[in-house]
C-alpha cells in the first residue's frame, strides 16, 4: 500500500494505491473515484462499536471498505476544505475529535473512546472517537493540521474546537477557559490541558466563526 496527500492544506485529497488483496476503509461520503478493479464491502466494523459511533460520535454506522482485485487506486476527499494527516499506529490508540475520521488501512478498529460534558458546548456533548490497532489512520480538518510532539511532562493547552487527535499515551484534562463571563462574552469555551509524552494534532481553523460570518449575509426569514 502506498498513499499520497495532495492539494494541501486547503483542498487536500488522499490517493491510496493498492496491490491485489489490499484494502482501505473509508468514511461514507468521502469516496471520489477509483482506478482498477475493486470490490466494495459495506459493514459496521462490529455492531456494538458501530452503534457507539453512530449514537455517540455522530458518525455513520457503516463504513465502506474498498478491496483491490487488481492494481488499484482510490481517491478520498473530505466534505469540508482543509488538510489531511496520516497517523501511524503500531499497536497503540489515538483519540480523534468527532467528524475528523476519514479513512484507515491495516488492522484498525474504530469506536467511541470518550464522551461527556453534556451541554457545556453549543454543538452538544463532547465526543472523541478511538482508533486502535496497527495500520495508518487518516484524519481531516478544517484548515491546516499541525503536529506537536510532547516530551514527558511537557504541557500544552488547546481550544477544544481546534483539537483533532492525540495519542492515548498523553494525560489530559478538560476545563473552561476563564470564568462564565469569558464563556458567554469572550468567544472562548472549553480547553484541553494535555501532558506528554505523545503526539498531538490541531487544526488552524474552526467552522463556527465561518458559519456566523456567512449567516450575516443570509436573508432573514419574515414571519
Amino acid at each position: 500500500m502506498e498513499y499520497t496527500i495532495e492539494g494541501r492544506p486547503s483542498y487536500s485529497i488522499l490517493k491510496v494505491k493498492l496491490k491485489p488483496g489490499e484494502s482501505v476503509t473509508v468514511e461514507p461520503g468521502s469516496y471520489m473515484l477509483h482506478k482498477g478493479e475493486v470490490e466494495v464491502r459495506t459493514g459496521t466494523g462490529g455492531v456494538l462499536r458501530a452503534l457507539a459511533r453512530a449514537v455517540g460520535g455522530g458518525e455513520s454506522i457503516f463504513l465502506n471498505t474498498f478491496v483491490a482485485k487488481s492494481e488499484a487506486e482510490i481517491w478520498v476527499a473530505p466534505g469540508t476544505p482543509g488538510d489531511i494527516a496520516a497517523i501511524e499506529l503500531k499497536g497503540g490508540e489515538i483519540y480523534i475529535q468527532d467528524g475528523s475520521y476519514l479513512a484507515h488501512v491495516g488492522d484498525v478498529s474504530i469506536g467511541v473512546g470518550w464522551r461527556g460534558l453534556k451541554g457545556l458546548i453549543t454543538e452538544g456533548e463532547l465526543v472523541w472517537l478511538k482508533a486502535s490497532g496497527t495500520g495508518v489512520v487518516f484524519v481531516n480538518s478544517y484548515g491546516a493540521i499541525e503536529e506537536l510532539r510532547l516530551a514527558p511532562g511537557e504541557r500544552v493547552t488547546v481550544d477544544n474546537m481546534h483539537f483533532v487527535a492525540m495519542d492515548s499515551t498523553t494525560k489530559w484534562n478538560i476545563r473552561r477557559l476563564g470564568g462564565l463571563k469569558t464563556l458567554a462574552f469572550g468567544g472562548e469555551g472549553l480547553v484541553i490541558e494535555i501532558e506528554g509524552p505523545g503526539r498531538l494534532w490541531v487544526q488552524t481553523r474552526i467552522l463556527p466563526p465561518l458559519a456566523q460570518l456567512i449567516a450575516k449575509f443570509l436573508p432573514t426569514r419574515k414571519s
